[in-house]
């Protein structure tokens, strides 16, 4: 893709605005660190175009709060306040749903992963965002949580212009078939096989 142009302009009747401003679905996948920082940078821009957020966390535990959601809140805080950038939501499985009354259950995760996968497709099916993070969805589904290709054809058949990116290790060949863009995070070297822990800033 030199200069940000693309090698091969496909004969599929769409004019280049068309193209470009088709939505994507994106997956980061791999063993290596960064998959869910890539996502975040890609909803900072998404959120400095004014598009409303919706993140989705579902394995991180509900007392583990990261950098990236103290500062995505406060850029939610932000729009509130000024109307700068777009609308944030930040819900984790840990927690319990923030739409459920109920806390979340440490006993029946696959339970809570079928209910946050439930609301969001009923969010995509009203358009209620136009930039999603999945963050760790690849593991309920390599779990066997919630059924790929149910998952894949709703994620297809999306209405309107909604972005999602998910995050997570061993993604389903059948998502990964179904993603316009795929990123494999693959390790060269990492402190922690030198035997350092991860620390404040770089890790959280």
């Amino acid at each position: 893709m030199p200069k940000g142009k693309p090698e091969v302009v496909p004969d599929d009747g769409l004019s280049t605005r068309q193209r470009r401003n088709r939505p994507l679905l994106a997956v980061h996948t791999g063993a290596m660190k960064g998959k869910s920082t890539a996502a975040f940078g890609m909803a900072l821009r998404a959120w400095n175009q004014g598009w409303s957020i919706g993140v989705f966390q579902f394995v991180k535990s509900a007392k583990w709060r990261v950098g990236e959601e103290t500062a995505f809140r406060a850029l939610g805080e932000l729009h509130e306040q000024s109307g700068q950038g777009g609308p944030v939501e930040w819900h984790k499985m840990g927690a319990g749903w923030s739409w459920s009354r109920k806390q979340g259950s440490e006993e029946d995760h696959a339970a809570n992963a079928r209910e946050g996968w439930a609301e969001i497709a009923r969010r995509l099916a009203v358009e209620q965002h136009d930039f999603y993070v999945l963050d760790e969805f690849t593991y309920p589904l390599h779990w066997g949580w919630l059924d790929v290709d149910e998952v894949v054809r709703t994620l297809r058949e999306r209405p309107g212009r909604q972005h999602v990116v998910i995050t997570g290790r061993n993604a389903p060949a059948a998502l990964v078939e179904a993603a316009d863009l795929v990123a494999e995070m693959t390790k060269v070297k990492h402190p922690m096989d030198a035997g350092q822990k991860g620390q404040r800033g770089i890790e959280w």
